[in-house]
């Protein structure tokens, strides 16, 4: 019997320590599968504000969105804004005299990463390849764009003066001399 007695202690002081052992084990991969589910949940956090940051400059420029115009005595200006997707607008701009088109451009306005650009293709100007303003300030209500290699304009600036309203304005060197040239546009409904 003393025998027995002493195996069964023997045997119970072996799996003392086994069961300690076990216990941290155990903590140990709760612990570990805690820590992999924050990372992996900061991951996803830090990716979803990162995408919604890329996309802030082109947000800023939602009010551009639309039909805009400026008749005169010498002719009609009308840019047309249409959003392409989250992180590119497109727009249209022409100049009509009576019946003829005097000045048609393209235009993409893009947000890539943290740079946002606008790429205005003149037609019969540069081969009809498009020249590339890069955003140098932007505020709620004016965006500036910027090529200071660029004869005329170097500098393009849209302001918003109300939701209906905007200046949009060119600057630069024209025949050597500094030129800059404003246009009020009145948003059509």
């Amino acid at each position: 019997m003393t025998h027995m007695v002493k195996f069964l202690i023997f045997e119970y002081s072996r799996t003392i320590p086994n069961l300690a052992i076990q216990k941290n084990i155990k903590n140990f991969d709760i612990m570990f599968q805690k820590i992999t589910l924050i990372l992996v949940l900061l991951t996803i956090v830090s990716c979803k504000e990162s995408d919604s940051n890329e996309k802030d400059k082109i947000k800023a420029a939602l009010w551009l969105l639309g039909n805009w115009e400026n008749k005169s005595a010498d002719g009609n200006l009308s840019e047309t804004w249409k959003k392409v997707n989250d992180s590119t607008f497109q727009a249209q701009s022409y100049f009509i005299k009576e019946k003829d088109t005097l000045h048609f451009e393209s235009i993409t306005l893009q947000q890539k990463g943290e740079e946002m650009t606008y790429n205005a293709s003149v037609k019969g100007q540069n081969n009809d390849k498009p020249i590339t303003f890069k955003l140098t300030n932007s505020t709620e209500k004016q965006l500036v764009f910027e090529n200071p290699k660029h004869d005329y304009p170097k500098k393009i600036i849209y302001t918003q003066i109300n939701e209906d309203n905007l200046v949009a304005e060119i600057s630069g060197t024209l025949a050597g001399k500094s030129s800059s040239e404003k246009f009020s546009m009145k948003k059509i409904k």
